[in-house]
């Protein structure tokens, strides 16, 4: 029985990679443990072993209340969490006490809207963005919310993110656009996959040519390691036959 839990999964504030360092490969190879909702490393004990799953990543009500009186002396802990969970009624509850918990983060930088973000709850990120959220937070990685939802093909909250001025080609620390992670992505959902590089390459002000740190352009990463290549042969023939002003 996997938990959620209310701490990322990686800290690499302590480490240091060359400037020539890919990003890409280590969600290659490691991606499973970059934090997007249901995965932890809790184990049973921690919350108590009583609670059934009717499937994987879905829990019972009861599960989640016994998660937010554990958390619920620690407000930051708490809306982080709640966040990633999608607990709506909770993260209204904390704001109108404490606004400010907009500005919190977990050790690696996520702030609750990074989490709402990579976890796919618009209308938790609609209330986070509406209190004051900064929607280019930046983790230690340099990770904005909108890197997190196109990493994890979350359309819906990535065009929220868009609406309320995400910067649209901001990089990483590994020189990583949104639009790198989203043509990178090969998770369970191809459609959300597509519909959000579709999202990205229609917008006006799309620098699709930027390079990682490893050189690499969106297009290329998509030719190398995505299902949705064809989508940016599209744009370019668009952009072919389009006369120069």
């Amino acid at each position: 029985m996997r938990r959620e839990t209310s701490y990322t999964v990686i800290n690499r504030g302590s480490m240091e990679f060359p400037e020539d360092f890919n990003q890409l490969e280590l969600l290659n190879t490691h991606g499973h443990l970059i934090p997007h909702g249901a995965s932890s490393l809790w184990t049973e004990d921690e919350v108590g072993g009583d609670e059934v799953e009717e499937e994987e990543g879905e829990h019972t009500e009861e599960w989640y209340l016994q998660w937010e009186e554990k958390l619920k002396d620690s407000p930051e802990e708490l809306i982080l969490w709640a966040a990633e969970n999608n607990r709506l009624s909770t993260v209204h509850r904390l704001l109108a006490s404490d606004p400010a918990l907009t500005r919190c983060c977990d050790e690696d930088g996520y702030t609750p809207l990074h989490r709402a973000a990579y976890s796919g709850h618009v209308g938790v990120a609609s209330a986070l963005l509406a209190a004051g959220s900064q929607v280019n937070a930046r983790t230690i990685d340099g990770w904005t919310p909108l890197h997190s939802a196109c990493r994890w093909g979350r359309v819906t909250v990535a065009t929220l993110l868009l609406q309320h001025g995400a910067e649209l080609n901001a990089q990483t620390n590994g020189g990583l656009t949104p639009l790198h992670l989203a043509a990178s992505y090969t998770g369970p959902s191809p459609t959300d996959s597509a519909h959000t590089l579709e999202l990205l390459l229609s917008q006006r002000h799309l620098k699709a040519g930027l390079r990682s740190s490893s050189g690499e352009t969106a297009t290329e990463v998509a030719r190398r390691s995505g299902p949705h290549y064809f989508l940016f042969e599209m744009v370019e023939d668009c952009g072919s036959v389009l006369p120069i002003s």
